[in-house]
């Protein structure tokens, strides 16, 4: 089945040049004038990748991005912000409130396809990545699902919330990159046990504090500079 397309922009010239476009690319376009029926599509499981104009009334774009990424049945979805502002400012705005990317307006139709279908190939990932972490709190569900892998894959057990015994598992096992599939909180105990191994780091989700859910990425991103000076990716 083809990508699922939800274009959300209040006017409907512009919802209909960007569902013409991107039909004739092959994809599968589902349409919303405003946010509250976004929201209720994504929410039944209708969109791959949501293309989102900022500028709205009522819920405007960034509203609409951030109900979509603080929700657990929506935060996997990837939410292009679609704008005609271009100041740092609003990037970090829609950052703050979860978008994967931008696109300015006028739109290119190369990046527009390019974005959207880079973004689909990592929805498919990440809910391959998804459907294996719900079967893989268990060290004998791991097991089972190494058996139905091509590759060989190694299984262990360890406590993510403990630095040092992540660090000697990383430090056994000598990966190139570890990839955090844990519940959200644990996120920054397992970034210091990759600093501390010396390892690159690709997350799954946003860290969350462990008694309070909030979508935001500031824990996070203050662990770039130290990646960076370690000659690490995170």
């Amino acid at each position: 089945m083809s990508a699922r397309v939800l274009v959300v922009d209040d006017i409907i010239t512009n919802v209909k040049l960007l569902e013409a476009k991107l039909s004739a690319e092959y994809f599968d376009v589902v349409t919303a004038l405003n946010g509250p029926d976004a929201i209720a599509i994504c929410e039944r499981g209708e969109a791959d990748i949501v293309l989102l104009d900022v500028m709205m009334p009522g819920m405007n774009g960034f509203d609409v991005c951030r109900r979509l990424k603080s929700e657990a049945t929506t935060a996997h979805i990837p939410v292009v912000m679609v704008t005609a502002l271009d100041q740092p400012g609003d990037r970090l705005k829609g950052l703050d409130a979860g978008a994967d990317d931008f696109l300015t307006k006028p739109l290119d139709d190369t990046a527009l396809f390019a974005r959207v279908r880079s973004l689909v190939r990592l929805k498919s990932m990440t809910d391959e990545l998804r459907n294996r972490a719900l079967a893989s709190r268990r060290l004998e569900s791991c097991e089972k699902v190494a058996k139905d892998c091509v590759t060989p894959i190694e299984i262990a057990q360890v406590d993510a919330d403990d630095v040092a015994a992540t660090v000697a598992l990383i430090k056994k096992v000598k990966p190139d990159l570890v990839i955090n599939m844990a519940l959200p909180y644990q996120d920054l105990p397992i970034m210091d046990a990759c600093l501390e191994a010396g390892v690159n780091y690709l997350d799954t989700a946003n860290y969350e504090p462990r008694d309070e859910a909030k979508f935001e990425y500031k824990w996070q991103w203050a662990y770039q500079d130290r990646f960076k000076e370690a000659g690490l990716m995170a």
